[in-house]
């Protein structure tokens, strides 16, 4: 007990306190991200083509909230508890934009914006309450709903500005060099100090979901649409099967546990 314990008679009241919630950083954590969202890219339009889109929605959104729940539920990160809730708001983020487009007959031109708006509003809040938008420091509920609420926009700002890429001329093919090249903005921006960890973080993390969904969406789709004809079932079940084998992975080494891992 130290001096200032012997001199504080406030009771002594446990803290409650959470382990980080999100994973370190690593080569690993932008390798699952690109294929979450691939994955949800195909496994969307694989639900919608099976069930119809109102099914597909209601189902995913029904996925959506039982992962979160699960999410906020545990105290620390937890590999496949939290790369779950990711893949499911790649799913429901993609029908999101999807049913605005298809659904509404929203043009991309306008739901990109749109999305990306939405996005500010998230990280506008998020800094004015929390004064940082860190993701180093995802220990309370309210940082977390926070967090999530901005991956959520990501994706769906993402899959809109991925299908805007790929509707305009650029095609998938085109859409993946585009967002590979895109990519490597921000990571160079912040290797020469021009960028600042926090943008450049969520920078890539936006630009990770049309670079992943296209390439996706190039490999799954007909040959009359530029793609190589795989089919959307194979490639989600090969893209779901890479992801569990890096999330077993993950969990098994912990490479990426805050605190336990070599972060980039």
């Amino acid at each position: 007990m130290t001096t200032e314990h012997l001199l504080d008679d406030r009771p002594l009241v446990p803290l409650r306190t959470m382990a980080n919630k999100v994973p370190e950083v690593t080569v690993y954590f932008w390798i699952v991200k690109v294929l979450t969202t691939g994955m949800g890219e195909t496994a969307s339009d694989l639900l919608a083509r099976l069930l119809g889109p109102v099914p597909a929605v209601a189902l995913g959104g029904l996925a959506l909230a039982a992962s979160l729940a699960l999410q906020f539920a545990v105290r620390r990160y937890v590999a496949w508890v939290y790369w779950t809730a990711v893949v499911m708001v790649s799913v429901f983020g993609t029908m999101a934009a999807d049913v605005l487009h298809v659904g509404l007959g929203v043009p991309y031109l306008v739901s990109t914006p749109l999305f990306l708006a939405a996005l500010a509003a998230v990280f506008a809040l998020w800094y004015a309450v929390e004064g940082s938008l860190s993701i180093h420091g995802i220990r309370t509920r309210r940082r977390e709903a926070f967090y999530w609420a901005a991956v959520l926009a990501t994706f769906a700002l993402g899959t809109a500005a991925g299908d805007l890429t790929a509707t305009v001329g650029f095609g998938y093919l085109g859409s993946v060099i585009l967002f590979a090249v895109a990519i490597c903005v921000p990571a160079v921006a912040h290797r020469v100090a021009v960028l600042k960890a926090v943008p450049a973080f969520w920078t890539a993390y936006v630009i990770t979901r049309p670079l992943g969904a296209s390439l996706a969406d190039w490999m799954a789709l007909g040959h009359t649409r530029g793609g190589l004809g795989l089919g959307l079932g194979p490639v989600t079940l090969a893209w779901t099967a890479a992801i569990a084998c890096f999330v077993g992975y993950l969990a098994f080494s912990r490479r990426d546990t805050p605190g336990g891992g070599t972060a980039i």
